[in-house]
């Protein structure tokens, strides 16, 4: 079993690389694609870069599904949006080495809309639990019901092709050959495609060997590992002086994963079982999670390295929780 287990720990440890490398080849050619074709912000921000940086959870929901454990897949979703709004922001902090800028658009639309996309899907839980019981404290989520979080995702879509109405196209085009940009992205999504394949494949065998809930490793491993694209885009956005890019990136790339990854998950596999007992109190931190980010982001519209430090220590108790909970040590969550 020991040895089972550590060579599973080692094709997550290599998985987890690869998914860098891929996001990084399929980020890269979507960002010059974009500009190629003169697409404006709102497809190049809210459709390109967060589905891009979000392939990878795309991935582990659909193979987490096809193996028959959509929890993994939920609570990589989750966890990888708990992972964003408290890990990224304060990383780009840490690296940057300086206090990272927003502003009240950042704050007040970004910021609060996502807080929306939280208790939109909350809802879609609750109203899966009330009209399709699944069990005690379960509900499964239909094609039917998953429409909501889609209908949620295109109003953010109308918001921000609102703030770009003038946009008039790129000046200054720089050549760029598209064949070669097209290949890079489907390297990427070849690469993706394996990695997390593998990656959900030595989760659900870790989760097997020790008797532990797919779910908590899915919120606190899978999460991590595919969270690491938006990580990148976002440290490499203040790397540039784009402190708003950096916080944006977080805010849109969690309303995408929460409002159109779990949906198509659902929409391909037809159905899947929710169980509230966990899920609900995991949706209640990301929420909390959410309010933290969102107050220390409006004090002064500044992130300072103290502030990052909180949001690293909140991290921190999370994943100790989670750790004991799925070991049961703790058993504040019953069930």
């Amino acid at each position: 079993m020991s040895t089972t287990v550590a060579f599973a720990l080692v094709v997550i440890s290599i998985a987890t690389v690869a998914i860098w490398i891929g996001s990084g080849w399929l980020e890269g050619a979507s960002a010059k694609l974009s500009i190629h074709y003169s697409l404006p912000p709102v497809v190049q921000g809210g459709i390109i870069a967060a589905a891009g940086s979000s392939f990878p959870e795309l991935a582990s929901v659909i193979f987490a599904a096809l193996a028959g454990s959509f929890e993994l897949g939920v609570g990589a979703i989750i966890g990888s949006a708990i992972f964003n709004v408290l890990v990224i922001p304060a990383l780009v902090v840490v690296v940057s080495d300086r206090p990272i800028s927003t502003t009240r658009t950042v704050v007040h639309k970004e910021t609060l809309y996502y807080m929306f996309a939280v208790v939109l899907l909350f809802l879609t839980f609750a109203l899966a639990l009330i009209y399709s019981p699944a069990g005690e404290m379960a509900g499964e989520l239909t094609r039917s019901l998953v429409a909501l979080p889609l209908v949620g995702y295109l109003l953010y879509l109308f918001l921000q092709w609102q703030d770009t109405a003038d946009f008039t196209g790129h000046t200054g085009t720089p050549s760029i050959d598209p064949l070669r940009e097209f290949g890079w992205l489907v390297a990427g999504l070849a690469v993706i495609l394996v990695a997390v394949h593998q990656l959900v494949e030595s989760v659900l065998v870790i989760g097997e060997l020790t008797g532990t809930p797919d779910f908590f490793w899915g919120i606190i491993i899978v999460a991590a590992a595919t969270s690491l694209p938006d990580a990148l885009v976002s440290v490499q956005a203040a790397d540039n002086e784009r402190d708003v890019a950096s916080i944006a990136n977080v805010m849109g790339s969690n309303t995408f994963d929460l409002l159109v990854v779990i949906p198509i998950g659902v929409l391909l596999t037809g159905a899947a079982t929710i169980n509230f007992v966990i899920t609900a109190p995991m949706m209640g931190v990301l929420g909390l999670s959410t309010v933290l980010v969102f107050v220390l982001l409006r004090t002064d519209l500044l992130l300072t390295k103290r502030e990052a430090y909180v949001l690293l220590s909140a991290y921190g108790v999370f994943t100790v929780w989670v750790l004991l909970e799925a070991l049961a040590i703790m058993q504040l969550l019953s069930g």
